[in-house]
């Protein structure tokens, strides 16, 4: 009787090989073997990448959404994981960075020049952690600072405004008074000046980032007083100007506004949107997140230039801009990277 029992046991594993044999591999497996490195597919899976927004918010429009853009398009093509905190106020910053950081996320991103103490801060308290920040510098070994030339950009489209306005009254609105957002607002007078010596140029200043409302009176004060373009470097509150103007076409008046950062014709419509400074920040947190996964983050500072493609204006200019104008532009795009014109930032 044993020795049937044996011989059954015996049997049934046999069985049970061949059947294992034949069947499907574990996906995890099956996926090391196939084309275009499953097992690394798998390594960028376990990557995950934080993102704290300033007080503009996450769908300012601007800055903030083209980045949590390029954290969406990293999660796609790598499988990394991708995550937001959104600032309310900046005694969030901290403790928002820091929410990453013990969560041993692999990079954790500040989002604008008003995290730069925070980003520091963190920085220097977790030296082990990757940290990385869009729009101002940070001395640490283990921060990526990513800057941009908006002085180049913003001459462009001040090349355009300059050559397109009809009243020669140009306006800027700012948010909060900078550093930063004086290169906006310098490189875009300059560019009108180079055109247009005898158009004025009108910057309105609104304190803030987050508050549309205060960028809709802005631009109300701004077109009230003959102004007919109105470049803009306020985030959120932009979207405030774009609304002011929308009104106002519908009533038949001719007023533009150009759009920042990213090509704001996508979203507020060729109506209202002659032309957009473009600023990459997309394309530099999608690459900084990619040394990242493969594993060649290095801390430190980089400007991204015209000479870099890091700024320029929207492809979609030709919609409301004149081909004589863009020529005039793409003539000053080559002078200023030549190093023949240097755009003044203050």
């Amino acid at each position: 009787m044993k020795k049937m029992l044996s011989l059954s046991l015996v049997m049934l594993l046999a069985v049970s090989v061949m059947l294992a044999g034949c069947g499907s591999k574990p996906k995890e497996e099956s996926n090391a073997g196939e084309n275009n490195g499953g097992a690394a597919t798998e390594a960028k899976s376990d990557v995950q990448i934080g993102m704290v927004t300033d007080v503009g918010g996450v769908n300012d429009k601007s800055f903030n959404q083209s980045a949590w853009e390029a954290l969406q398009a990293t999660e796609t093509e790598t499988g990394a994981k991708v995550k937001y905190l959104q600032s309310k106020s900046d005694e969030e910053y901290i403790p928002n960075l820091n929410e990453f950081v013990k969560n041993k996320y692999d990079l954790t991103w500040g989002i604008g020049y008003q995290l730069e103490k925070a980003i520091k801060a963190v920085a220097d308290q977790n030296p082990d952690s990757k940290l990385a920040i869009i729009d101002s510098v940070v001395d640490a070994p283990n921060v990526k600072s990513v800057t941009f030339a908006e002085e180049e950009g913003s001459f462009l489209v001040g090349v355009v405004a300059g050559l397109t306005t009809k009243t020669n009254k140009i306006g800027f609105v700012g948010g909060a008074e900078s550093t930063l957002i004086k290169k906006f607002e310098v490189g875009f007078r300059e560019g009108v000046k180079a055109v247009n010596p005898d158009a004025q140029f009108i910057p309105n200043y609104t304190g803030a980032f987050d508050k549309p409302d205060l960028g809709k009176a802005a631009a109300a004060t701004l077109y009230n007083q003959g102004v007919d373009i109105i470049f803009h470097a306020s985030g959120a509150t932009g979207n405030g100007v774009f609304k002011e103007a929308d009104a106002r076409k519908k009533q038949g008046q001719d007023v533009w506004v150009i759009g920042v950062d990213k090509d704001q014709s996508l979203e507020f419509g060729d109506e209202v949107t002659l032309t957009s400074m473009i600023k990459k920040v997309d394309e530099a947190v999608k690459r900084v997140n990619k040394e990242v996964i493969d594993g060649t983050f290095k801390g430190g500072a980089e400007t991204l230039t015209l000479k870099d493609n890091g700024v320029g204006i929207a492809d979609t200019s030709s919609k409301n801009v004149k081909p004589d104008v863009l020529a005039k532009v793409d003539e000053y795009k080559e002078k200023i990277i030549s190093g023949e014109i240097k755009v003044p930032k203050e």
